[in-house]
């Protein structure tokens, strides 16, 4: 036995003698903890129970990487939606207008020469909660789902046996069912009237004053008979077809979702970082924890949990034939290798997903000198290291 490894086993014995008593520590220690707990359930196996399968970053399988799961929510459905017609409901207030061919009729006795136009405008009335109007001679009216040409269809058809020649307008003077509301991240929260011709989502969120957060982190969702939908600001923004028209009762919600990953390991920084835009690369997440630590990092194991698609994983040469998974998420680790000259090429195509962990492992070097820092410590001196250290 060399000089060097007797020394090694010189402060393997310390330590042990010692009990790490002389190490700091904020509280107690696990050998501690589990000998005086009453009863335990111990894990011998190197994991915690997930199977999990490892695959490095290549340009032959980043193409086949799934894209985030908020992609299931970029469109409304409703490509080819027309603007809806304005239906009359309870609560509107209308005015019906009665026109006859000449005087003597029904609604223009034979001395109203003196008044102009051949018409009568009755007293504005609003739509009962049964959704009912009056018109006199026409009786009780269903007015509840009608749109404005088909009421006004309906009274002429009632009163044409007694007025002459008659013709019926009807005017909304004050809309109260025909509305949708606009609440959670805007400018003035609200519920808002339609109008006959449209209007349109992106005019709808306009009017209550715009989206009052970050345009990346905003999604807009829509109740529309009991369903909802979610489509991200962005995409509604980007394409047309999801700037679809409101209908009567819609609810529309903007919601704020900041997309974050997290880091680890040898990083700059660790913790969680939001997004802050539409997308982010790995040359990005990695650039946004301050990059890899050149005294601690090991480049060439850069890893990133995430869940990936059983069949994406099948299509990059994954053999699931003998192992246990079931379902169609996988518990997966992409490696990335930071020491290969194209690194970047390839780091600047990965698109980090919602929820992703960065990981940065130690070099292992980096374990070699911590043993020698706290072998200093408790020798009282430096150690002399040869160039020959695999004697260790």
């Amino acid at each position: 036995m060399g000089v060097f490894a007797r020394q090694v086993t010189g402060i393997v014995a310390v330590v042990a003698l010692s009990g790490c008593a002389m190490l700091p520590g904020s509280g107690p220690r696990e050998p501690t903890i589990r000998e005086f707990a009453t009863a335990a359930s111990r894990n011998e196996s190197p994991t915690l129970g997930y199977d999990y399968v490892m695959v490095d970053l290549t340009r032959a399988t980043l193409p086949l990487l799934t894209q985030d799961r908020r992609e299931e929510f970029r469109t409304f459905g409703a490509a080819a939606q027309a603007a809806p017609s304005l239906r009359l409901g309870p609560g509107d207030v209308i005015r019906v207008t009665v026109f006859e061919s000449q005087t003597g009729g029904l609604f223009l006795p034979e001395d109203a020469g003196a008044r102009p136009g051949n018409f009568v405008q009755l007293p504005p009335q609003r739509v009962d909660q049964d959704g009912r109007i009056t018109v006199p001679f026409a009786g009780v009216i269903v007015a509840q789902g009608q749109t404005p040409a088909a009421l006004e269809s309906i009274i002429r058809d009632r009163l044409v046996d007694r007025a002459i020649e008659p013709e019926v307008s009807v005017e909304i003077l004050e809309q109260n069912f025909s509305r949708f509301s606009m609440i959670g991240r805007v400018g003035a929260s609200g519920v808002y009237p339609l109008r006959e011709g449209g209007v349109r989502l992106l005019e709808a969120i306009a009017a209550a004053g715009g989206i009052s957060t970050d345009a990346s982190s905003a999604f807009v969702s829509l109740t529309r008979g009991g369903q909802s939908a979610k489509v991200s600001y962005r995409v509604i923004l980007d394409t047309p077809r999801e700037n679809i028209f409101l209908a009567p009762g819609d609810v529309v919600e903007i919601v704020e979702e900041e997309r974050q990953f997290f880091a680890f390991g040898a990083t700059g920084l660790v913790g969680r970082f939001a997004f802050g835009s539409e997308e982010v690369t790995l040359n990005e997440a990695v650039a946004r924890v301050a990059s890899l630590q050149d005294n601690q990092a090991d480049p060439r194991n850069v890893v990133i949990y995430r869940k990936e698609s059983r069949h994406a994983l099948e299509r990059m040469g994954v053999d699931f034939s003998d192992t246990p998974f079931i379902g169609e998420e996988v518990p997966t680790i992409f490696r990335a290798n930071f020491r290969s000259p194209d690194i970047f090429f390839l780091a600047n195509e990965f698109q980090m997903r919602d929820g992703d962990v960065i990981f940065v492992t130690n070099a292992a070097t980096v374990e070699f000198q911590r043993f020698f820092n706290n072998a200093t410590v408790l020798t009282g001196g430096p150690l002399s290291v040869r160039d020959n250290i695999e004697a260790f």
